[in-house]
């Protein structure tokens, strides 16, 4: 359980892809290709791992291989971004929410190292329905940068998106558009009794990610607790996750385990929240929130959604489409809508969310202990490391909407949990306030070991992030939450430990 943090000489991405490196370093495998622009994003990953000491014999040697302890020759390695969506809804920067691909870059380069010459590397993803892959591509520059790798001697190379549709609009079937998604298909996977949604007495109210709940409930009742996995992703040697640090508003923040989401090939199989307030079984939004009038145009809205969209069928869609538009028409020129300062607690965007963190923790356990076949073991079952995207991080309007943050950081590790704790701590937030990690350390049926801040040891050239975990007298990178969840997950300044 070592994690790494530093920060990069200067808070800035490269522009050019294939973001080489600025500098020919001792061990790096593509001798003639070193870029005239500067790139401080591949010099702070490296930094990282030497910091880790990983085969620190050899470092600044032709031999030296960090990864080399996690990674052999022949292995299949899967890389996974947060590629959650391929723009800014107000224009603000996309890289506060996606991972950049100079990150990627450079620790594709030591995957590379360890793997020799044989085996294989994939970057893949499953983004949020409406994300145009061909878009984030573009973007980011991924043609140049996939071009690059195949076109060298060395492991193969690959570029996923593990979506089987995606959508150009809302999520309306009329507008759904098929894609191929994992060329191995997927895998089902039972937790049964060993879900953290088993434990929800009521399933009637489960909410997906799309209209039709139905699946969602049939798939969350009582033993059955079923999720759709990459098959690509279980099958691999080693998986590698890299997020981008960013607050959200169903869980808190989006590290590791929030980004796991990203390994499902069917998201309404995801619960996400519970519908009605907590008074009525519920966790959509707080009690209270709504005055009579808003609360029941979002009932209004909820009962459309379930009654006319989430059949699938074309016409019902259409029929909404309609009514819908007649119906926001009407009610905005009567002065009767939802302020929107509540619209941003709708939906389990709020602290008392007490589902999604449920299925994060589900979804940690699968990546942990499902074998290649999705069999639930009591051993962990993959090879896992992680590097967090932190150079320019979210805050504010999270996941998706984010105001961008100047962080300048790097985070590796050889945990993702216990990375995404020390993560979380830098960005200001208690760790031990969000579900989705204190409830793993806490819990007696988690079979990782010796989970606890005070087992992890942080190797940083920033003494005071050191002792982040032992100490709250700095709020350091200080992320502002999602407006849902501000007062209840910020760092409580304190002059003692």
């Amino acid at each position: 359980m070592n994690v790494s943090a530093t920060r990069i000489e200067k808070t800035e991405y490269p522009t050019q892809p294939p973001f080489n490196p600025m500098i020919f370093y001792p061990e790096y495998p593509f001798n003639d290709q070193i870029s005239n622009e500067s790139n401080y994003v591949y010099d702070g990953v490296r930094r990282s791992l030497k910091i880790l000491k990983y085969d620190i014999n050899n470092y600044n040697t032709p031999d030296w291989n960090p990864l080399g302890n996690i990674i052999q020759p022949g292995m299949t390695v899967f890389i996974k971004p947060n590629f959650v969506i391929s723009n800014h809804a107000q224009k603000g920067n996309i890289w506060s929410i996606i991972t950049h691909p100079s990150v990627l870059r450079a620790i594709i380069d030591y995957c590379w190292i360890a793997l020799k010459g044989s085996g294989k590397i994939i970057l893949g993803d499953a983004p949020q329905y409406d994300c145009n892959f061909d878009e984030l591509k573009e973007i980011g520059g991924l043609e140049q940068f996939c071009d690059f790798f195949s076109s060298q001697n060395g492991p193969k190379f690959e570029l996923l998106d593990l979506r089987n549709y995606w959508s150009r609009g809302k999520h309306f079937e009329s507008m759904k558009e098929h894609l191929d998604g994992d060329p191995k298909g997927s895998i089902s996977v039972n937790l049964g009794r060993q879900s953290k949604i088993y434990d929800l007495t009521n399933s009637e109210n489960l909410y997906g990610a799309a209209y039709h709940r139905d699946e969602t409930i049939k798939n969350h009742s009582g033993f059955n607790q079923n999720y759709e996995l990459s098959r690509t992703i279980m099958e691999s040697d080693v998986f590698i996750s890299v997020p981008k640090m960013k607050v959200h508003k169903k869980v808190g923040v989006t590290l590791n385990i929030k980004g796991l989401v990203g390994i499902n090939t069917n998201k309404n199989m995801i619960v996400h929240y519970r519908l009605k307030p907590p008074s009525k079984g519920g966790d959509q939004y707080p009690d209270n929130l709504f005055n009579s009038i808003e609360e029941c145009l979002i009932k209004t809205e909820r009962w459309m959604y379930d009654h006319l969209l989430s059949s699938g069928n074309l016409f019902l869609e259409y029929f909404h489409r309609s009514i819908y538009w007649l119906h926001n028409h009407s009610t905005k020129l009567l002065g009767l809508k939802v302020a929107e300062h509540k619209r941003l607690q709708d939906a389990g965007n709020w602290y008392g969310n007490d589902s999604a963190w449920r299925m994060t923790v589900d979804l940690a356990r699968i990546i942990y202990y499902c074998d290649k076949n999705g069999n639930l073991k009591d051993t962990i079952q993959r090879k896992m490391f992680t590097f967090i995207d932190g150079v320019i991080g979210g805050e504010n309007n999270g996941p998706l909407i984010p105001d961008a943050v100047n962080s300048g950081i790097i985070i590796a590790g050889d945990d993702l949990i216990t990375t995404d704790i020390v993560a979380t701590r830098l960005m200001g937030i208690n760790p031990l306030k969000l579900k989705m990690y204190s409830s793993i350390i806490n819990s007696k049926d988690f079979p990782l070991k010796d989970i606890s801040t005070k087992s992890i040891k942080i190797y940083t050239d920033n003494e005071k992030w050191k002792y982040c975990l032992t100490k709250n007298d700095n709020n350091f990178c200080d992320y502002k939450p999602h407006p849902g969840w501000i007062g209840k997950i910020e760092i409580e300044k304190s002059s003692g430990n």
